[in-house]
């Protein structure tokens, strides 16, 4: 049996209400007011698709021997680089080891699917074990456009193997066009896009029933047949449209989280299935669809694993959720308004690749090292032991930190450093099973913190060097909020 073994879904920190953005920008674009409801997810300044696809990774890989994942795939199209692998940064930071398959997936909103397609006919045919395939987006619309309203931050990932399945894979059809409905240049920062009723009315109105209808012929279902048709449509007319046109219930409609998260882009269909999966019983046939230049329909059936699976569960992340209060904040931190940060900020922080290589699983598996005389953990790795009553030379074995949990030994909050985010938040960590370093702190306010306070590790932007357009990653410590 072949399918997904896991799934996650992971919705950012921040959510920002539309009103925000209508109150700010709505004197540019009045018509914009019909899309001022609910809110949308915004990744934190120290986010963008690569750490969001690690975090979405982890969690679908908490249950899953890693040793045994042979491929990752990763699917945007707001990829940091153009050239670099970026799924190649997030094999160290996902644990895995450096024996794998990576490739990024890309040009399309429809990659998500596609990659995960390419992973299910990999195993199929045997040439992989198990695959992770992850997708995110931090899409950008100019500001003053119903883009900026309609869009969210988010990532989704599933393991696909043939061991533990929980939805087993039934069949895809996939068709092809050069639709030009959003498009983005290879020197463009923002989205563009055609007229929405082209985009409603010739595209989402057509391709998505021929995919469909593509999908139920070649595997011998009926519509009826599914518990959930879980599909990216921003057009509540369209959506019910493509409905009447297929002969589906309204109630099989899975709900696109418009009103909470907002249209994410190439994760979208993940995240959707994610949720669906959440509430899935087995023998339940679920149906995902994806948009962009064509479209992609697979079909899974729901599994009895499912009752006992672990995975990331979307509704925790969605519940997580803190209000960004401030519209200007996600202009500065997406870089569309210039801002002035001090003298501090005019240095040149990047790392040289050639220290990055030498460095990278200390830095992006956050991998230190244990004592195999005394057992003291420690980070960094160095060749002396620091236990003062041991002080072994040569003793090191690898040990990794980024999957342990820790608490707060001191913090501050500096308001003199350079920071997007002021103040700047650091402090000391120390790890359970020993090992100490000084974190960051991020996804929280400075009033929040405390000692002993308990953390998580979170791979996260470090810095970005805009004379260079080089983006460098590390570990940051989130604080575990206490349940009230």
């Amino acid at each position: 049996m072949i399918g997904i073994c896991s799934y996650s879904g992971y919705i950012p920190r921040y959510r920002l209400n539309r009103g925000l953005i209508f109150g700010a920008m709505g004197w540019m674009n009045p018509a914009t007011i019909a899309l001022a409801r609910g809110e949308k997810s915004v990744a934190n300044f120290d986010e963008d698709s690569i750490t969001l696809g690690v975090a979405a990774g982890n969690l679908a890989l908490q249950n899953v021997d890693r040793d045994t994942v042979n491929s990752v795939y990763f699917a945007s199209t707001t990829l940091p680089y153009k050239e670099r692998l970026n799924a190649g940064i997030m094999v160290p930071a996902l644990g895995l080891k450096d024996q794998v398959r990576a490739a990024d997936f890309t040009g399309s909103l429809k990659a998500a699917t596609s990659a995960l397609i390419a992973a299910l006919e990999g195993v199929k045919e045997g040439s992989t074990a198990k695959t992770l395939v992850t997708a995110a987006d931090c899409r950008l619309g100019k500001p003053g456009s119903p883009q900026e309203m309609l869009f969210g931050d988010a990532s989704a990932a599933v393991v696909v193997g043939s061991e533990n399945v929980i939805a087993a894979y039934k069949g895809s059809f996939s068709v092809t066009y050069d639709f030009g409905d959003h498009y983005r240049g290879a020197n463009s920062k923002f989205d563009d896009q055609w007229e929405d009723r082209w985009i409603r009315d010739l595209g989402m109105d057509q391709f998505i029933p021929e995919a469909i209808n593509g999908l139920l012929e070649k595997t011998g279902l009926q519509i009826g047949d599914f518990a959930k048709v879980i599909y990216p449509c921003i057009y509540a007319p369209a959506r019910r449209s493509i409905a009447k046109k297929l002969g589906m219930a309204l109630e099989k409609d899975q709900d696109n989280l418009q009103g909470v998260v907002g249209e994410t882009g190439t994760p979208h269909p993940l995240v959707m299935l994610a949720a669906a999966l959440e509430d899935a019983k087995p023998g339940d046939k679920l149906m995902v669809v994806s948009f962009g230049s064509g479209c992609d329909a697979i079909c899974f059936e729901v599994t009895d694993g499912i009752t006992n699976s672990v995975n990331g569960s979307i509704s925790a992340t969605l519940a997580a959720k803190a209000d960004l209060d401030n519209y200007n904040k996600m202009l500065i931190w997406r870089e569309i308004m210039p801002g002035d940060f001090g003298k501090r900020k005019e240095v040149d922080n990047w790392t040289r690749h050639s220290a990055n290589w030498r460095n990278r699983k200390t830095v992006l598996a956050l991998e230190g090292g244990k004592c195999s005389k005394c057992g003291t953990a420690q980070y960094p790795a160095m060749d002396i032991c620091v236990n003062p009553d041991c002080e072994a030379v040569g003793t090191q074995e690898p040990y990794a930190f980024a999957h342990l949990n820790g608490h707060i030994l001191s913090f501050t909050a500096d308001n003199l450093a350079a920071s997007v985010d002021p103040p700047a938040m650091y402090g000391q960590v120390e790890f359970e099973g020993g090992g100490k370093f000084l974190f960051d702190f991020t996804d929280c306010k400075m009033d929040e913190l405390k000692t002993e306070m308990a953390v998580t590790m979170s791979f996260r932007r470090k810095y970005f060097d805009a004379k260079r357009d080089v983006s460098g990653y590390f570990w940051k410590a989130v604080p575990v909020k206490e349940d009230k």
